[in-house]
This record gives structure tokens, sequence and C-alpha cells, in this order.
């Protein structure tokens, strides 16, 4: 076997969510915060990501965690997430395999009954505590960044659905939440087909009429996600949602779309601090969703969600390239991906 390269990393799940941790890899991304490093990656060089996320080595259904060293000495690491349409700064799940990864490979010592482990993203710093037990890393609880509501019921015409009311919101990144009773769909498994086909509509929709600036990382420009919400019990503390990423969906409850929805039902006066939900995917995982506090970021209110969930390792993954391969960058095509999100294309 030639190779002209080989990254190795530890597969992980965070209630169904596949994230690949690659911890041990040299990679050539230069900056010195994670907030440099993505934008080396979304405007410079995306070529690393196309290698990881795209076919043949990559999948549809899973991200890729990039864990570096972190100079922010509060920091245990740092990651970056890779997927399909570009690097994004934070992901709930995502940090629950990083920790997961990290603590049952001996990367961060770990020490029970609770190990702390901070995180450096390009979204701040992310403050976790896992509950570890006969040395596994049993559950996750992070503490997601700041998030704050952009605008409400802003109308969007989708077209298939009409004028749609959606809400922008930031949980780590930004997302469109959608309550699917305008839709005409229900959260169910069977029709998921039908979710990923609406967040694709509603994402196409809002490309050139939705502009969004984070006030404080000017590398948080983009809306990341489409969160559908619905079906659901608020008020009796139950929740439900499935997030479109990328043409298919988040397997996960979602931390990063549930913290942008504690923002809007703060808002809407659904939920305030104290507040507390069990929050469900389409294949029933669940994570614990609470609010923890408020703060101010720039002229926004902004709410302190905090989230539980649990990460499982699965197996490993070796990423090569034989120096012949047509396909050094990777592939994709429209059965499985959604080529009008792809960063750069594919060859």
């Amino acid at each position: 076997m030639r190779v002209a390269r080989t990254l190795t990393g530890l597969e992980v799940h965070a209630e169904g969510e596949q994230g690949t941790c690659f911890l041990g890899g040299v990679f050539d991304v230069p900056g010195a915060t994670m907030r440099e490093k993505l934008h080396y990656l979304n405007e410079v060089d995306d070529s690393l990501r196309r290698f990881l996320c795209l076919e043949p080595r990559g999948r549809a259904q899973s991200s890729a965690n990039l864990v570096f060293p972190s100079a922010d000495p509060a920091a245990h690491a740092g990651f970056v997430i890779l997927q399909s349409d570009r690097a994004h700064a934070m992901s709930g799940s995502n940090t629950i395999c990083v920790v997961t990864a990290l603590l049952e490979t001996g990367a961060v010592p770990m020490t029970e009954p609770e190990t702390e482990v901070v995180l450096e993203t390009a979204a701040g710093l992310v403050h976790t505590v896992a509950t570890c037990r006969n040395g596994r890393c049993e559950k996750v609880t992070l503490d997601t960044p700041p998030s704050f509501v952009e605008a409400l019921d802003v109308p969007l015409d989708v077209p298939g659905y009409g004028t749609v009311q959606v809400d922008v919101a930031y949980g780590g990144c930004y997302y469109l939440l959608v309550d699917v009773v305008q839709l005409g769909i229900h959260l169910e498994r069977d029709a998921a087909r039908a979710v990923v086909e609406a967040g694709i509509a509603i994402q196409e929709a809002a490309r050139d009429t939705i502009r969004v600036q984070h006030p404080t990382v000017p590398e948080i420009d983009f809306i990341s996600y489409v969160m559908l919400t619905g079906d659901d019990e608020p008020e009796a503390g139950r929740l439900r949602g499935a997030t479109v990423l990328s043409g298919r969906i988040d397997r996960s409850p979602c931390g990063t779309g549930n913290s942008a929805r504690m923002a809007c039902m703060v808002a809407r006066g659904q939920a305030a601090v104290g507040s507390k939900f069990t929050s469900r995917s389409l294949i029933d995982s669940e994570f614990a969703v609470e609010i923890v506090g408020t703060t101010e970021i720039g002229d926004r209110t902004a709410v302190l969600p905090r989230i539980t969930g649990r990460g499982f390792v699965v197996g490993t993954r070796t990423a090569s390239v034989d120096p012949a391969d047509p396909y050094p960058l990777g592939y994709a095509l429209s059965d499985l991906w959604d080529m009008s999100v792809l960063n750069g294309g594919a060859d």
C-alpha cells in the first residue's frame, strides 16, 4: 500500500450523531486560535475538510473534529468542526464526542466521579463536566456559548411551502428555527425525508435575504442550519426538534439548536432562568436542556443554556490517500449530498 497521507481518528457518537475525533494528527491549519483556524479553513484552504468529509473517505452523516492544542491556558484543547459544507464554530454533539474521546483515550486525565474539561472553540471557551465511572465517560454536561435572538417571525417566501415564519437565533452558530405546523409535516422518524426537503428549501430561500453577523466574533457571519420544531409539549418540559444540515438530519437532539431555541423561548416568555426540558430527536435520543442564567453579548441580551448528553466510542477510522488516487479531495453526488451547500464544489 502506498500512501501520501494518513490520518487516524476515533469514532464517537453523541446520542446517535456521529463525530470522528482526530486527536493525534498533524494538521497544517494556520492560526493561533480556533477562530483563526476557522477563518483559514473556510476562506483560504478547505482541502483538509474535503479530504476528511467527502467521499470516498468521508460520509454524509458524520462530522470530522480536528482537535488541536490550545494557546489559551484555561483550555485543555481546542477543536474545529468540519462538515460537508464548511467548517463550523461550535456543536453540542461534537463537543460531547470530543470530551468523550479525550477522556477515554487518556489524552486528558480522567478523574472520578467528575472531570472538568475546557475546550477552546471559535465561538469561545466551552466549559464541560464529564460524569465518569469505571474508566468510562458516562455523560457530558456543557455550557454552550451565550445564545440570543436575532429576529422573530421573519416572513420568508419558500417555494413549495408559501410564506413561512422563521426565527433567526444564535446558539453557538446561527439557526433558522421553524415550527413544523406551518409545513404540514410531523417530526417523526418516517418523515425524515420530508423534514430534510423542507429544511433545504427554507435555507435556500434565506440564502440571499437573511444576513447575520455575530456582535463579537467576526468569523461567524453565516447561517449554519435550519431547525424544525414542534410535535412537543414545552409546557410539560418536553421538546422535539430536527436540525437539517448538509442535506440530512442531525441524529442527536442538537445542542446548539436547542440553545438557539432557548433564546427564542425566553424572548416569547415560554421559558426563563431555571427552566428545564428534555429534548428528543427523530430517533428519540435525548438531551437534557436547561437555562442557567443571562448575560449581554454586544447589544444583545443572551441566555446561558446547559446541555447534557452521552457519548459512545464505536471504533476507529483511518483516512488515507494513494498518490495516484484520482479523488484526493473527495467528491459528492446528489443522491446523498445537498449540492447547494457544498463550499467550493467537489472534484
